[in-house]
């Protein structure tokens, strides 16, 4: 719980709440007799955060809320939560109300605090007051999300004292994927990568492109490559993006050197402009095969309206193997994963298509994890203990379309001034199985 807020659930209501959850820690986001009864402070502390339990307390004594798994954000839109309930509290007892129209479990709105569905709206229009539209027994087929009582819920009473919000905090007994946290196996995971051949290394090293939205942390990504084996950090790579827009303009591929002088890492990592969900914006998607099939000069301007054709001035209209892609890995946002726009979606699914008919081993990178889970973010070696975390991959897995077994998560160095040995461990085990992939690719006989 954070030690600058104390709860005002008793311990036998959160002992109630989390058996309901499973082994899980509530940690206090928000509490608005500090933060504020207002949509705009409740945005601040609990936006991209998920699981959340919202709780409210009513001027009678009345404890109630409800439960989601979806991250809050300001879209405006209801979104679709399977899982999320309503409660309220009869002394110590738990009642609870499952959602009863998952299209419309949540809503996100801008001037209120946590909505659940336009049922139950908690800090109502930047007041301290609750917004209660309950359902009846014909709750479905009016399309009503919850099936419940203003009386049972809030005892009809609309005034609130409190407003709290947990983040919900779901870890596994015991990591659902090994990894050794220990100098010995850092060391261990560096010389494979630099000893690393191919059945074509004597002619060329393998080259990887990385595609995601802007702010996903592509050019992060080749930066940490580097600083793991420079030693310190470093930012080679122009990474960020200006006004929501891709500071990746152009294509670009970077190898890495163990020393200023030394003989380069055998893996060239390319970098593209950023995929946008709007048509027109950011890469062009047919620019993909493109640039797979090794038809896209080194420092090519990406126009997002138009791909390069193939009688413009630069295309490579006869690529060897060396220039061509051997492997692509998606890089996603965990903190944003959950509200993709539908768009950005197809054009991922789309994509792989592309990658699928070229014959060319995939992965996702999931980057921003510590944002995600606080868990991480307290121990980053909580990453395959974390419920939530797999859940995001799972759900990486389901929006690209790639097995699970092919997601694997990272932290770029993008904050911090100085390597962590967990952060580069869990960064070399992502290289490890971008390797394997490789290998894949140049088992397979090709013309």
């Amino acid at each position: 719980m954070n030690s600058k807020m104390n709860s005002q659930l008793t311990k036998k209501q959160q002992k109630a709440i989390c058996s309901q959850l499973g082994n899980v820690k509530l940690k206090l986001l928000y509490k608005a007799s500090i933060h504020g009864f207002t949509g705009a402070a409740f945005h601040q502390h609990c936006d991209n955060k998920s699981p959340t339990l919202s709780v409210g307390y009513s001027t009678t004594g009345r404890v109630f809320g409800g439960y989601t798994r979806q991250p809050f954000s300001q879209s405006r839109q209801f979104v679709n939560d399977g899982q999320a309930f309503v409660f309220f509290f009869s002394g110590e007892t738990l009642n609870k109300y499952p959602v009863t129209n998952a299209s419309r479990a949540v809503k996100m709105v801008r001037d209120s605090g946590p909505n659940f569905g336009d049922t139950l709206i908690l800090v109502y229009e930047n007041t301290p007051k609750v917004y209660s539209n309950p359902g009846s027994f014909l709750a479905f087929l009016f399309r009503k999300s919850y099936n419940f009582t203003a009386e049972k819920m809030n005892d009809n009473d609309l005034n609130l004292t409190e407003c709290e919000v947990y983040q919900v905090e779901e870890r596994y007994e015991n990591p659902w994927r090994t990894v050794t946290w220990t100098p010995e196996e850092k060391e261990e995971l560096m010389e494979k990568i630099k000893s690393y051949k191919h059945l074509k290394s004597s002619s060329f090293n393998a080259r990887v492109l990385l595609v995601g939205p802007i702010g996903a942390g592509k050019t992060s990504f080749f930066n940490s490559f580097k600083s793991v084996f420079r030693g310190y950090v470093t930012n080679q790579g122009m990474a960020g993006n200006l006004s929501d827009k891709s500071l990746t303009t152009q294509f670009w591929s970077f190898t890495v050197q163990l020393e200023p002088e030394g003989k380069p890492l055998p893996l060239v990592i390319c970098d593209t402009m950023g995929l946008e969900a709007d048509e027109g914006a950011g890469i062009h998607i047919d620019d993909i095969p493109n640039l797979i099939n090794g038809h896209i000069p080194e420092g090519y301007q990406f126009n997002p309206s138009v791909p390069l054709k193939p009688e413009a001035q630069g295309f490579c209209k006869n690529p060897e193997l060396k220039d061509k892609i051997h492997c692509v890995a998606y890089v996603l946002d965990a903190s944003t994963i959950s509200i993709m726009p539908q768009n950005m979606e197809r054009k991922l699914k789309a994509i792989r298509k592309m990658v699928i008919s070229s014959r060319v081993q995939q992965l996702v990178l999931l980057t921003k994890i510590d944002e995600a889970c606080p868990l991480v973010k307290e121990d980053i070696t909580n990453v395959y203990k974390s419920i939530y975390i797999k859940e995001l991959m799972q759900e990486a897995s389901t929006r690209v379309g790639v097995p699970l077994s092919c997601v694997v998560p990272v932290k770029n160095y993008n904050e911090k001034v100085e390597l962590d040995m967990n952060i580069d461990i869990l960064f070399l085990s992502a290289i490890v199985q971008i390797l394997r992939l490789l290998n894949d690719f140049f088992d397979e006989p090709r013309g």
